[in-house]
């Protein structure tokens, strides 16, 4: 059986993501099985050498800033996890970083700056695919651009090319030409090595869910207020459409696990 650990990054705010992430996992759940790690108000972190497979979520907040000590563990636990992959070719383990910890993760190698954005990104958006993204084992599975829910105060831009490639990683997705506006275009996803994913949206929103929380008439009011009914009816519309959203959801997560299991199986049929 393998053994996920999922870390929770919310820090015990109200959120979609950790059921969401749930729910999914609940497909493989005769393949898997998982354990929850309250990373920011317990400052719990799973041994590298206990699990097989990693999902790191999304959560609020500044991603440079921590109290000291669980953000501190953390990107030990990045340092681990990262320097066993390089001395154990032969028992790799598997992670991918959804949203706040991506951004944790971009920090954390400096592949680019992470910086708060002039407003915030809330809603459905399209993404577009970079070169790269064609021969990926996930992306290349969608179309370009594809369609995220993302939710956030901060990014990543300007990618240090040199560390990408002293790391081996590769930017898979940019978000949406804004030809209005003068900033540099986020860095929507990255792939920082063949067992390591991360992506700044949230591949695991569940449309459902995700309908029924925004359509209740206090969330409905607020969203309509804060960014307009342009907006709101925009992302109803795209969470109602099956070859947005959810086909995000369908395609990103479930494929890293099973081509995480894959790769697993084959690693025991050879031992």
């Amino acid at each position: 059986m393998t053994r996920l650990a999922v870390l929770d990054l919310y820090d015990g705010e109200p959120n979609l993501g950790i059921a969401a992430i749930d729910e999914i996992l609940e497909k493989y759940r005769e393949e898997i099985e998982w354990e929850h790690f309250d990373v920011r108000q317990r400052a719990e972190m799973p041994a590298v050498e206990d699990f097989d497979v990693f999902i790191s979520s999304g959560g609020p907040g500044n991603p440079m800033e921590g109290d000291g000590i669980w953000d501190r563990k953390w990107h030990n636990w990045v340092d681990d996890l990262w320097t066993h992959n390089l001395e154990h070719p032969e028992a790799k383990k598997y992670a991918f970083f959804i949203c706040h910890s991506f951004q944790m993760l971009c920090h954390h190698f400096q592949v680019g700056e992470v910086c708060s954005r002039d407003a915030k990104s809330f809603g459905t958006f399209p993404v577009h695919l970079t070169d790269a993204a064609l021969a990926d084992p996930i992306f290349r599975q969608l179309p370009n651009p594809f369609y995220a829910a993302d939710f956030r105060d901060f990014q990543v831009v300007r990618p240090d090319m040199l560390q990408f490639q002293a790391l081996g990683a590769e930017i898979l997705a940019l978000e949406k030409v804004r030809p209005h506006l003068p900033e540099d275009r986020a860095i929507m996803a990255i792939r920082f090595s063949e067992e390591i994913v991360g992506v700044q949206f949230h591949p695991e929103a569940h449309v459902r869910g995700m309908l029924q929380h925004f359509q209740e008439e206090r969330r409905m009011v607020l969203v309509i207020n804060n960014y307009g009914k342009k907006k709101y009816e925009q992302m109803i519309t795209d969470l109602s459409d099956p070859a947005k959203i959810q086909l995000t959801h369908d395609v990103v997560l479930p494929t890293f696990l099973e081509k995480s299991l894959e790769a697993l199986a084959k690693r025991s049929v050879l031992v």
